[in-house]
Order: structure tokens, then C-alpha cells, then sequence
């Protein structure tokens, strides 16, 4: 077998093996993050209304080349107060001096930046680059500099730029979930040793695969938080891979085996099922392409790699550094931990085979009740409305909120060729949820204008998306019409609505690819058409639980402000777009080991209903501690301030959490139990047509986490 050769060459080469490793991590780590690409954060929907507004725009508006930077101006006095205009030209000046900044349009010179009650105002500074090549040095000196809250005025800066510098993605959520993990590791083996091994293979793996990653984007450019996203699936599933390997190990040698055997053994077992579940997670991560956005092409990749690095780390490197512990892989134990209890989990399996229907329902009911919050789910994507309240940008959002309207700071762009911009902007400006409009902006070659409309709700407002549908649909069209004018709602409120309307329309067709495929893959291996459709509709429920869980924290603000969300905000736009293909991927994981061991002993001649007991009481332990790694490394995000990575760690966490407890535990043996022999059905004719040897539990056996 390919496999047990592939462990017995990087055990007997375990110095060259682990010195590739190591050198060859760090030389693509320096290369990727000294040439890495620059992200792309397009959030435009594609060919949509708001793209060809956006292409239309630098076409004949090539002054226009970068984002914005907004001074809100609070004054009780007024701001035309000498004071106050003395401390706001000041500021002006500040901003004139940044780096990248190519002008400032000054509130006592453009018309419309002062509120009419003459107590707001606010002044633009116009990048030359976008907020993502903006640096954040200087974004946070000018923060500095500028910001007060004392004196005659209250000024705050605002924009994706001081969104970024303030809440930037990453932090210490990386280290917190490592350390959480070693904590767990530590209570299943009782063994530092043993603990270490499946930390430094994942974070190899995981090193490894970010810096391919930071290369890869000069061909597939991807979003700024792709790294963080796939940084959290590598770790997660890294350590967990190593997890099931190294308890394989252990288990051959307390039966015997030498540590080479031991090694062999392991890897043609559990590191069998390991390609196949690391498989099954890259296959879900392709299923992006389907949205047809080069952004989540990107993304896709990038998971993808970061997955495949790790798969290839637990088959390569971990037999290597198996051959360095040998039979001292138990040293350093902790005394009282890493004790298997068998009887425990083998008296609930059993519980539940004799009630299935019962724990099955019991358990769908309450599945169906975590979901039910998911059919209220709006999507959108944050602003500065939606950062913490102690920055900047949410108090400049706020200041221009109260003096101009919720909306000025989510204006509708409106573009427009071909004829007299006119009736489109006197149209716009009597539709009701308007609340201002400017007057037309003609381009340098007079073949593009520009309207300016501002509604009277924010961009995380629901009435907002309802206001640009009705602007395309029907205020434009019988304002352009007969009259040759073409005309486009875009800007990012625009983009934001799109991008929305985009993923709702193709996510159905996500769903149906990754199923698809995955079903194909279970099929493969298990040879059960039963227990794959079983444990497709079971990953399903559990996923729309985790979508319930976090439409009711992020959206209804359910203990939202406890697990550090600022405010009750849509869930971003790509967040339930990304979690589908990873937390299908990561619940076929389990399937596999747990439905791979109960296979396994059927194939002995054991019944199905003691085989289901069995195969709980082996694998309960270890997917267990397999699953809390998880958990803790994706809620360790929560502690970080992007509120976008943090809804993605919190619904991935709870849909773990829903997976390994109420499905792999009451679910799957309640359905099996009922299901009894017809859970091995198969087709002959889908059978002749699968590779002879496919799915046997041999090549897949899991034991327990256990000590001596």
C-alpha cells in the first residue's frame, strides 16, 4: 500500500524529513509574506448595477482614485464659532499633511457639509489609494492628532481607512486557540509529549500553507480576511487530524506493535480517513467556484491549501517525529489525566438505542427550534455604524447620523450617460425614503454624471435595500424613459446590496453542489447509500441550527453584547456563504470516524445495533476532544474586534458544539438504531461502479484516546 510506504520512508528519514519541514516553512513563510499579494475586497455583485456604476466611474472620473476619509464636526456652539473654526482648520491641516492624502474639501467651502441647525458639519479628505493600501501608521497618528473630545468641539474621523486601523483583523485569537487546544490535548493523552506532537505538526502545516497562500493570491486574489479564515480551518482541523493519528499509534503500541509497525499502522488507518475527511473539506471549500465571484474563488483556494497542507503534514511529518518519541510517546504524564471511561459513553449509546425514537425526535425538535431564528436572516456588509462604540468611526457615524440623517453616511451613487442627468435626480429626490439629493456632477468629457442621493435610513437599515430596488425597478426606468439616458444606482451602500442579492440568489445552488459531491465521497467509503443521505441531512439540520444560533446573537442581539458584538447588526454577507462548505466539510470529518468504526465492526459479523455501540463507545472520547479543539480555536476569535470574523467563528463554534453533541450522539445512533440492517443498503449497480475495496473499516479503524 502506497500509504504504508509513504510512513515507512519518513519514519526510517525522520531527520530529513522533519529538517524539510522546518526549512522548507520558513523559506515559504519569508517568500509568501515578503511578496505577498495585495487582497482584493470586492464586494460589488459581480456584473451588477453597482459594478457598472463603479467601472463607469473610473473610466471618466480618474481623479477618483481612491477612498475617503470623513471629519465629523460636533459643536453645541456652532461650528461657523470662531473657536470651533479655528480648531477644525487646524484639524484640516492635520489631514492635508497625511500621506496619501490628494485633497480636502473643507465644510466652509462646499455647500451642504454644514447641518441646518448649524451645530454639524463634516470635511472629506480624498485618498489616492483605497483603505487597504492606506497605511495604518498613519491613519492612527492622524487619529491622534486629530481626534478630541474636550474644548468647543468634538471631532472624530471615519472610513473604511480608520475602520481598518482601528479594528484591524487578527490578534491574539490564533495563540488563545492554540493554548486552549494544548489544554485539551493534555486532559485526552495525559502526556506532554504526546500533546506536543499534533501542535507542532498543525502549526507546520498551517505555516506552511499561509505563506502558499500569500504567494497564491498574485493568480487568485482574495479578500483581506481570507488568512484569518483559513488560519482558523488549518489550525482547527490540523490538530485534529494529528489527533486521530497519534491516538492510533498509542493504541498499537499498548497492544504490542513495535513503534515502526505502530507508525505504519496508524497512518494506513486513521491517516487513511484523515485524506478522506481533509478531502471531503477541500471538495466542500471548491464548491465557491459556484458563486461565480473571483473573491470567493480566492477564498475557496486559500482554505483549500491551507486544509491540504495540514492533511499532508499529519501524513509526512507526524510518522517522522513518531519515529523520534518511539515507546517514550507516554512520557511526562500528568498524573489523573488521559484515563478513557469507556463505560460512560458505552451506557448512552445504549440508552439511546433503547429509546431511538424518542432521542431522535427529542433531538430534531430541538435542532429545528436553533434554526427557526434563520428565516429572519438579512445579510450586509459592516460599516462604521457596526464597530465598537469606544472608535472613532462609530462616534463620526454617529455625530453625522444625528446632524444629517442616518443615510449620509451610505449614499446612493447614481451614474449616468447618455443624455441630461436631470429628471433622473429630480425623480430620485421625490421618492419617499430620500432624503437629499445634489445636483448633477458632470465628468471632465461631459459623458458620465453623477447624482448624490441620500436616503433617510442607514445601510444595516432593512428599508434600505427596499428603497434601491424600488429606485431600479421603477423611479429610474420612468424617468429614462424614451429619453436614451442610461442610469445606475451604485457607491457601497449599492455594492453592499448587491453582493447580498448575489449570494442569496446562487447559495442554493452551493448547497446543492457540496451535498452533491460529498455524497458521492460517503458513499465511496462507507458503501451505504442509507448512512450517507443519513448523514447529509444530518449535517444540513446542523448547520441551520448554527445559522439560527446567529441570526439570534448578531441580528436580535440575543446575549450579542456579552460575546462582544457592539450593536444588533444584519449578519455579513459572506459569512453564512463561507460557513456552509467549511461546516459541511468539518461534519463529514466525524461521520467518517464514527460511521468508519461502527462499518468496521459489522464487517466482523457483529449485528448492526451492537455495532453502533460499540463503535460510539470507541470513538465518543476522542472525537470529543477533537471537537472542544475546535470549538475553542473558532470562539477564540470572539475575543478579537472584527465583527465579521467574529460571526463567522461563532457560528462555526456552535455548529460544532450541535454536531459532536446532538448529532454524532443522539442522531446518528437514534437513526441507525431504527434503521437496522437497511443501513447498509447499497445498489449493485452503484456498487460495481465503486473501486474494489472501497470503504472497507479496516482501512479506517479509530480507537480511543486512552492511557496505559
Amino acid at each position: 500500500m502506497r500509504l504504508a510506504r509513504l510512513a515507512r520512508l519518513c519514519y526510517r528519514r525522520r531527520r530529513l524529513t522533519v529538517a524539510a519541514w522546518v526549512l522548507g516553512t520558513i523559506v515559504v513563510l519569508v517568500t509568501g509574506f515578503g511578496f505577498a499579494a495585495e487582497p482584493l475586497n470586492d464586494f460589488s455583485g459581480g456584473d451588477s448595477g453597482s459594478a457598472k456604476a463603479e467601472r463607469l466611474l473610473d473610466d471618466h472620473f480618474p481623479e477618483r482614485s481612491g477612498d475617503s476619509i470623513t471629519l465629523a464636526v460636533r459643536a453645541d456652539a456652532g461650528v461657523r464659532a470662531p473657536d470651533v473654526q479655528a480648531k477644525v482648520r487646524q484639524a484640516l491641516d492635520r489631514m492635508g499633511r497625511t500621506p496619501h492624502v490628494t485633497s480636502v474639501a473643507s465644510p466652509y467651502g462646499q455647500p451642504g457639509q454644514i447641518s441646518r441647525d448649524g451645530r454639524t458639519a463634516f470635511a472629506t479628505a480624498n485618498l489616492d489609494v483605497t483603505s487597504e493600501d492606506m497605511p495604518t501608521g498613519a491613519v492612527t497618528e492622524l487619529l491622534d492628532d486629530v481626534r478630541s473630545s474636550d474644548g468647543p468641539v468634538r471631532l472624530e474621523l471615519g472610513g473604511s481607512a480608520v475602520d481598518a486601523a482601528e479594528t484591524p483583523g487578527g490578534g491574539p485569537a490564533e495563540g488563545i486557540g492554540v493554548l486552549a487546544a494544548v489544554v485539551i490535548l493534555l486532559v485526552a493523552f495525559g502526556s506532554v509529549l504526546a500533546m506536543g506532537l499534533p501542535i507542532v505538526t498543525a502549526l507546520l502545516g498551517i505555516g506552511s500553507g499561509l505563506g502558499l497562500i500569500a504567494l497564491l493570491g498574485h493568480l487568485l486574489p482574495a479578500p483581506s480576511f481570507s488568512p484569518i479564515v483559513a488560519a482558523l480551518i488549518g489550525l482547527g482541523v490540523g490538530i485534529d487530524y494529528a489527533l486521530f493519528i497519534v491516538t492510533r499509534y498509542r493504541e498499537e503500541l499498548h497492544g504490542g506493535s513495535d513503534p515502526e509497525e505502530a507508525t505504519v499502522t496508524a497512518i494506513t488507518t486513521a491517516g487513511r480517513a484523515v485524506l478522506f475527511a481533509g478531502t471531503t473539506v477541500v471538495i466542500a471549500m471548491m464548491g465557491l467556484f459556484v458563486m461565480q465571484q473571483k473573491l470567493f474563488n480566492g477564498v475557496a483556494v486559500a482554505a483549500g491549501l491551507a486544509v491540504l497542507m495540514t492533511m499532508l503534514g499529519a501524513v509526512t511529518l507526524l510518522p517522522a517525529l513518531l519515529g523520534f518519541t518511539g515507546r517514550a510517546i507516554d512520557r511526562f504524564r500528568v498524573p489523573g489525566l488521559g484515563r478513557a471511561r469507556r463505560p460512560l459513553a458505552e451506557r448512552w449509546a445504549r440508552t439511546v438505542q433503547r429509546h431511538p425514537v424518542a432521542a431522535g425526535l427529542c433531538a430534531a425538535a430541538v435542532l429545528l427550534v436553533l434554526a427557526a431564528p434563520a428565516l429572519s436572516m438579512r445579510l450586509s456588509l459592516p460599516d462604521s455604524s457596526t464597530q465598537p462604540h469606544d472608535t472613532s468611526g462609530y462616534a463620526s457615524a454617529e455625530i453625522l447620523s444625528e446632524g444629517f440623517g442616518a443615510g449620509t453616511a451610505a449614499p446612493l451613487v447614481i451614474v449616468t450617460r447618455g443624455g441630461d442627468a436631470a429628471p433622473v435626480a429630480a425623480a430620485v429626490r421625490a421618492t419617499p425614503g430620500v432624503a437629499a439629493v445634489q445636483p448633477p456632477r458632470a465628468s471632465r468629457d461631459g459623458a458620465v454624471s453623477v447624482v448624490m442621493a441620500f436616503p433617510t435610513t442607514g445601510s444595516q437599515d432593512e428599508r434600505t435595500p427596499r428603497l434601491v430596488h424600488e429606485l431600479r425597478d421603477r423611479v429610474i426606468p420612468a424617468a429614462t424613459a424614451g429619453t436614451g439616458v442610461r442610469a445606475y444606482v451604485g457607491g457601497p451602500n449599492a455594492a453592499s446590496i448587491d453582493f447580498a442579492d448575489s449570494v442569496s440568489e446562487r447559495l442554493p445552488w452551493l448547497i446543492a453542489v457540496v451535498v452533491g459531491l460529498s455524497l458521492l465521497l460517503l458513499v465511496a467509503l462507507v458503501r451505504s447509500v442509507t448512512v450517507a443521505v443519513q448523514a447529509a441531512l444530518m449535517n444540513l439540520l446542523s448547520i441551520a441550527a448554527a445559522y439560527g444560533v446567529l441570526t439570534a446573537v448578531v441580528q436580535w442581539g440575543w446575549a450579542g453584547r456579552a460575546l462582544g458584538f457592539p450593536t444588533d447588526m444584519p449578519v455579513t454577507t459572506w459569512v453564512p456563504l463561507m460557513m456552509f462548505p467549511i461546516l459541511f466539510g468539518l461534519s463529514m470529518d466525524y461521520e467518517v470516524f464514527l460511521v468508519s468504526r461502527i462499518r468496521e465492526v459489522h464487517r466482523t459479523g457483529v449485528e448492526t445495533r451492537e455495532a453502533v455501540a460499540q463503535g460510539l463507545t470507541h470513538t465518543a472520547r476522542v472525537i470529543t476532544a477533537a471537537a472542544a479543539i475546535m470549538v475553542m480555536v473558532f470562539l477564540s476569535v470572539l475575543l478579537g474586534a472584527d465583527v465579521a470574523v467574529k460571526q463567522i467563528g461563532l457560528g462555526l463554534g456552535v455548529a460544532i458544539v450541535v454536531d459532536a453533541t446532538i448529532v454524532r450522539l443522539v442522531l446518528v445512533p437514534s437513526l441507525m438504531e431504527l434503521f437496522g440492517e437497511a443501513n447498509w443498503w447499497m445498489p449493485r449497480a452503484l456498487a460495481r461502479l465503486l473501486p474494489s475495496g472501497a470503504g472497507h473499516g479496516d482501512a479506517v479503524h479509530v480507537e480511543p484516546v486512552s492511557g496505559r
